[in-house]
């Protein structure tokens, strides 16, 4: 049944240039596949084994969500308790949503907030300073009223954990969940991934050449944190295949189980007749793959790909841990470990998703060509560069510098810098670094009041909402000319 696997990975790794990959697939219960392939880093071509720690990235949530069905079986909180009771100082833009969050609209992404990752990405901030700045966050939709994945949503649903457990969300979930599954070896900072000894590095795409990329911390650790091995998120995946049982004993309610995998949210219907709608639960997507229901979670973050998935009927699942990101190829690998299981004909979902990888391909030349199409070419800004030079706030998104120097325009924001490029008129543009984390082409739009003098920057950090306004802060000058 699995001889052919192999040359499959190995083809999907090749073609969609993935350095590295764990493999884990579970069949009636037991493993049946436990394997590495590849290099865990370019540098070092040191080979990956089913021990080499991945960062999980969104995987997380499906832990959070477990964690949060221990403290509702032990009677210690409800789905539906808003999160106000629980964190009093807990603030939306909106006082309406504010005051009717709750935990199951924290865990089905239904708080009307748009991802607005950017005010978490950069990577300086402890959860314990992002939660007053969601005060100043804009909502895109009413409360209840679409999906919308939320990274800063599963933050709080971590905090919620904290407050009623009384420890922190790491030691929580190593108390309640890792320890009694015998998840052993697993951490929840980029920076103990760093230290580990045997450690997966991230690898990205600039064009066609697949690069070795930094080690780049979540801070939403309860949205994407935990590091770990194929070998030990297998006993994860085994859990959730087998009702929530550890070696026997049900560590987590089978009611709570379901409350996890129940499609609240509808989400897209898939282009694939095999696959069809999908929906999300508490941590888990809920979609079904050629008749058979599955639960899943993938994860993305700079350099890594990650996909688990369960069969509950078949007490079947697959996890696909990867070095590099965006590709199809934990997909790919997950249905086609399916389709053996199953024993149906398998779908060539190799031969199905390698012209969708060209198009992509292309389609991101267009792209680029279509953005240069709109540049009004042979404009100038309408000032002299040193009068946009400066501090600008934003009560959510931070302080953005801006100096004038002989080269041009440079800017500084939350430990991300470089140079400005002119675009037209008084739009100008960050650089492109595929290989960083951090906001590539990004258009600052520079406002000026009706006396003429630059006082914002207006930058599309979040596409769901108008421009991020900063504002620029006074000078100490006139600082201290205002207090005196």
């Amino acid at each position: 049944m699995w001889s052919d696997l192999d040359s499959l990975v190995e083809a999907s790794m090749q073609e969609w240039k993935v350095p590295g990959l764990a493999l884990a697939v579970i069949q009636d219960g037991e493993i049946a596949v436990l394997k590495g392939y590849g290099v865990r880093d370019t540098d070092t071509g040191l080979p990956v084994t089913i021990d080499t720690q991945f960062l999980l990235c969104s995987i997380t949530k499906s832990f959070t969500a477990a964690g949060l069905g221990l403290l509702v079986d032990e009677r210690k909180l409800d789905w539906d308790r808003p999160v106000r009771e629980v964190i009093p100082e807990f603030r939306l833009h909106d006082p309406v949503a504010t005051e009717r969050l709750t935990v199951r609209d924290l865990l089905c992404h239904h708080s009307g907030l748009p991802r607005h990752d950017w005010v978490h990405q950069p990577g300086d901030l402890s959860g314990a300073q992002m939660l007053p700045l969601l005060r100043h966050l804009a909502p895109s939709r009413e409360l209840r009223d679409a999906f919308q994945y939320s990274n800063l949503g599963y933050m709080v649903a971590g905090i919620v954990a904290e407050r009623i457990s009384g420890q922190s969300w790491e030691e929580f979930t190593a108390a309640r969940l890792l320890k009694p599954l015998g998840i052993e070896d697993c951490s929840f900072t980029i920076e103990a991934l760093s230290a580990a000894g045997n450690a997966a590095r991230p690898h990205a795409m600039d064009g066609s050449e697949c690069i070795r990329a930094p080690l780049w911390p979540i801070r939403t650790t309860a949205g994407g944190g935990i590091n770990t091995s194929v070998a030990e998120l297998a006993k994860w995946a085994r859990f959730l295949a087998d009702e929530g049982k550890a070696n026997g004993t049900q560590l987590l309610s089978a009611q709570a189980l379901r409350e996890m995998a129940t499609p609240r949210v509808h989400i897209s219907r898939s282009e694939h007749a095999e696959i069809g709608d999908s929906h999300y639960g508490f941590g888990l997507f809920c979609e079904n793959y050629r008749g058979d229901r599955t639960l899943a979670h993938s994860g993305s973050w700079l350099g890594w790909g990650t996909l688990m998935t369960v069969m509950p009927a078949r007490r079947a699942g697959v996890v696909v841990l990867t070095n590099r990101a965006p590709s199809a190829v934990t997909s790919l690998l997950t249905y086609a470990a399916f389709d053996r299981i199953s024993g149906r004909e398998p779908v060539d979902w190799f031969g199905r998703l390698l012209p969708r990888r060209r198009a992509f391909l292309e389609q991101q030349k267009l792209d680029k060509a279509k953005r240069e199409e709109k540049r009004r070419v042979a404009t100038l800004p309408s000032h002299s560069l040193d009068e946009y030079a400066g501090c600008y706030e934003h009560p959510a998104y931070g302080r953005i510098e801006i100096a004038s120097g002989g080269a041009g325009l440079s800017w500084h924001w939350r430990g991300l810098s470089g140079a400005l490029a002119h675009w037209h008129y008084d739009v100008f543009t960050t650089p492109d670094r595929p290989a960083e984390f951090h906001p590539d082409n990004l258009l600052l739009t520079f406002l000026y009041d009706r006396e003429g003098r630059i006082d914002r920057v207006a930058a599309p950090l979040e596409p769901q909402v108008p421009d991020i306004v900063f504002r620029r802060m006074p000078e100490p000058a006139d600082a201290a000319k205002a207090t005196a």
